[in-house]
């Protein structure tokens, strides 16, 4: 019996934000242990990251629109926050 094509694409969808899920464990991890502060503004950049594109798939997965506009909405709030920590850590004297 072949499953049916929607839910094998739903099935990758969750794998996928499962394996990014795995990714934000270790991109936090670098965050809190990250030996110099451009290492922990990087992984709280990608753990934004992370965020936006695990809802974006969860909400192809299972339909929801709503998780899309709010990865969205995440999206730029996460590049509002880069510009702004690149801009207190330059004004500190720390080059990024």
């Amino acid at each position: 019996m072949i499953p049916d094509s929607g839910d094998l694409v739903t099935d990758v969808f969750l794998i996928a934000a499962a394996l990014f899920m795995l990714l934000a464990v270790a991109m936090f991890y670098r965050a809190v242990k990250g030996p110099t502060t451009q290492d922990r503004v990087l992984a709280v950049n990608v753990l934004g990251t992370n965020t936006v594109v695990i809802l974006a798939l969860l909400g192809a997965a299972l339909g929801e629109p709503s998780l899309l506009d709010i990865a969205l909405v995440y999206a730029l709030l996460n590049f509002l926050m880069s510009v702004a920590i690149s801009k207190f850590t330059v004004e500190q004297g720390g080059v990024l």
